[in-house]
């Protein structure tokens, strides 16, 4: 689906002077790897649009209290952040019609009116996704904007934090539901070594100083190696990217390192004959969660000619973060990573 832009573009109240407003744009461009960017700029359009009936319908943000230029009153957040006040009730707007819309995708795969084919249905959800994701960076931005705040009003805004964590958690378990309806019904397929599968989703971006991280959600725990059994089964990615000043002439090089949240099922060693002296059960095997970084064995170069000939890149997997039997939510593990990269670039 290469060249499809989606736009995403929030209609303001009525009452409202600005308009509307451009909610932001997101592209795949030619090499398949999808890239949003949020436009935080203002669009003033002379005439409303015609509605034409689509997933994609967009969402009719309401405006600031007092309008777009309100000035700051009361309410701490607004002040420091300007225009986070307003925008917390619109993303809880956005993010119910994105429920919707991810109901209405379920509903229409068992309806047996539809005259859509598996393809179609497929690049409805692709699509889909493609605009959750344009959601989940806003959440992502809005964030990591009011992390660092001082008192007297971190503690509000630090709430409101929260808030956007769990809208973003809601939207990831939703389309990880979604996902896997389609894939029992035989419309997507999740396995990771075919190439047209859709393993595994974005779930948003942040900027942490010279680092880019992006987050990736997999539809069920995926082998860490596709043809290698190590016992490490993967739930998220994550891409860091980090630039650099190689030779100090302003020439900016850019390296990736790869982080994966893993489980592996280990000896239980508590585990006696099945139960204990009050005769409940134990399993013989302890689930472990972790957080690592891969660490790329083979092809041991970035050599163009060396990956051709790799039919499956080899790695080790360098355990970071220990989380114990308890799986962390997506949104939790995600936050743990940032917080280790900022310790390691402070150091």
């Amino acid at each position: 689906m290469t060249g499809i832009e989606v736009q995403f573009e929030a209609q303001v109240a009525s009452d409202s002077p600005s308009g509307q407003r451009a909610f932001g744009v997101l592209q795949e461009d030619a090499s398949g790897e999808r890239e949003s960017d949020f436009t935080e700029g203002l669009q003033v359009t002379g005439q409303r649009e015609e509605e034409q009936p689509s997933f994609l319908a967009v969402a009719a943000l309401p405006a600031p209290p007092g309008g777009e230029h309100a000035p700051c009153g009361s309410d701490s957040e607004a002040c420091i952040f300007p225009g986070v006040l307003w925008s917390l009730q619109s993303m809880e707007l956005q993010l119910r019609l994105l429920m919707s819309k991810a109901d209405d995708l379920h509903n229409l795969l068992f309806d047996s009116q539809h005259q859509l084919t598996r393809e179609a249905l497929a690049a409805e959800v692709r699509i889909f996704l493609y605009t959750c994701e344009q959601f989940f960076n806003v959440l992502e931005s809005t964030i990591h904007a009011s992390q660092n705040t001082l008192l007297p009003f971190a503690f509000e805004i630090n709430s409101r934090r929260v808030q956007r964590l769990d809208f973003s958690q809601q939207l990831c378990d939703r389309l990880e539901q979604l996902l896997l309806t389609y894939a029992s019904c035989n419309v997507l397929c999740l396995d990771e070594t075919n190439p047209i599968s859709l393993s595994h989703f974005c779930i948003g971006q942040s900027q942490l100083g010279a680092l880019r991280v992006k987050a990736f959600r997999y539809c069920k725990p995926t082998p860490y190696l596709a043809r290698l059994d190590t016992g490490l089964y993967k739930r998220m990615r994550w891409n860091v990217e980090r630039h650099r000043d190689e030779y100090g002439e302003g020439q900016i090089v850019c390296d990736t390192e790869y982080y994966f949240l893993c489980y592996e099922d280990i000896p239980n060693r508590h585990a006696d004959a099945g139960r204990d002296h009050d005769g409940v059960s134990h399993s013989n095997v302890v689930r472990m969660w972790s957080i690592g970084q891969w660490q790329q064995v083979t092809p041991e170069t970035d050599d163009i000619d060396h990956w051709v000939l790799c039919e499956v890149p080899q790695a080790n997997y360098h355990k970071l973060l220990y989380f114990g039997s308890e799986e962390p939510s997506s949104c939790s593990a995600t936050e743990h990573l940032q917080q280790l990269l900022s310790h390691q670039a402070a150091k």
